[in-house]
């Protein structure tokens, strides 16, 4: 009689470690083929795929990767062979390094003292904003206040509003108090975000129980200690997603630098490209063409790695509430 079954009388006898482990393994082999048999469709046909999606799925893929696609292969044309080859596919000699070169020497160097303002800008302004919009949003999520309704309604009004729809009353405003062409003009507009606060707002509703706010407030805990220690952790899927969209705003910006700077010291990526660009029309024109292909690729590398060093947050933010206790 095997040691794992029972005698009918007389004290039971312990299983020996092999027999344990060969039941434990058939065991899990067994509910192997349970799952996989899951995984099967009840009625034994393969699932349907649609060809239509599938074909929809590959012209956005396309339609995505193609100006990137573009601004790689034009990248190492020279001046003349940008113009005369065909411009989705490499063409002459490749000129990749001294495109890159000649685009960082150009006037001076000008493209980094661009490349210097938009960090600033961006470090400043979108940073600032995305602290304030945290900041905001969880005080609207978290505490009750007489008006509290009234300041949703503006913030829904403000983000229903264009951002170009306020850059002239913004230029009237800094002309008045003498903030045009500095960078100061660039940054406070840039520290606002309507919709940067309204997603922690909506964000912080659930992603911070009211139970462990109060535990933290019984143990003896401040505000600004709960909100930096507790709070700020929870909120970080949703921060980096504010992050993400103000960095992008800001560093894209073009029509508010454009009317409120004057001075090409303090241009943005977006302006000083635009200006290499305009130097081929007109009396005298000297294009730049390939410098101008060049300087748009350097210029969204900083944005891709952002995404890709900060997504992370984002599939733990998706993944935080897919288990209930």
């Amino acid at each position: 009689m095997s040691t794992l079954q029972h005698p009918a009388t007389g004290p039971a006898q312990p299983a020996t470690v092999t027999e344990a482990t060969t039941t434990l393994r058939d065991g899990r082999a067994g509910a192997g083929r349970a799952s996989r048999k899951t995984k099967q469709p009840v009625d034994g046909r393969k699932p349907k795929r649609s060809g239509l999606l599938t074909a929809v799925m590959i012209v956005f893929v396309v339609y995505s990767f193609a100006p990137l696609f573009y601004l790689l292969v034009n990248s190492t044309k020279t001046q003349s062979s940008l113009l005369s080859t065909f411009g989705l596919w490499f063409g002459g000699d490749f000129n990749l390094w001294q495109n890159i070169v000649d685009t960082l020497t150009y006037n001076d160097g000008i493209f980094l003292q661009w490349f210097g303002n938009t960090l600033l800008y961006v470090v400043v302004g979108a940073g600032g904003a995305t602290l304030l919009a945290t900041v905001a949003g969880y005080g609207m999520a978290k505490f009750q206040f007489p008006g509290r309704r009234a300041v949703f309604a503006v913030v829904l009004g403000a983000i229903a509003v264009p951002g170009t729809a306020l850059a002239v009353p913004t230029f009237l405003l800094f002309s008045q108090v003498g903030l045009t062409n500095t960078p100061w003009a660039i940054i406070l507009p840039s520290l606002i975000s309507p919709f940067g606060m309204y997603l922690i707002w909506t964000y912080a509703v659930d992603a911070i129980p009211a139970e462990l706010l109060e535990a933290a407030r019984m143990d003896g805990a401040g505000e600004f200690r709960i909100f930096f220690t507790i709070a700020l952790r929870l909120l970080a899927p949703g921060v980096v997603t504010v992050l993400l969209f103000a960095v992008v705003a800001t560093w894209n910006n073009y029509f508010l630098p454009l009317i409120m700077l004057s001075d090409p010291k303090w241009y943005p990526l977006t302006v000083g490209l635009n200006q290499w660009n305009a130097q081929a029309t007109g009396s005298g024109a000297q294009p730049i063409y390939n410098l101008v292909v060049t300087g748009s690729l350097l210029t969204i590398i900083p944005i891709v790695v952002a995404f890709l060093f900060l997504q992370r947050f984002w599939q733990s933010g998706l993944a935080a509430g897919s288990v209930k206790a």
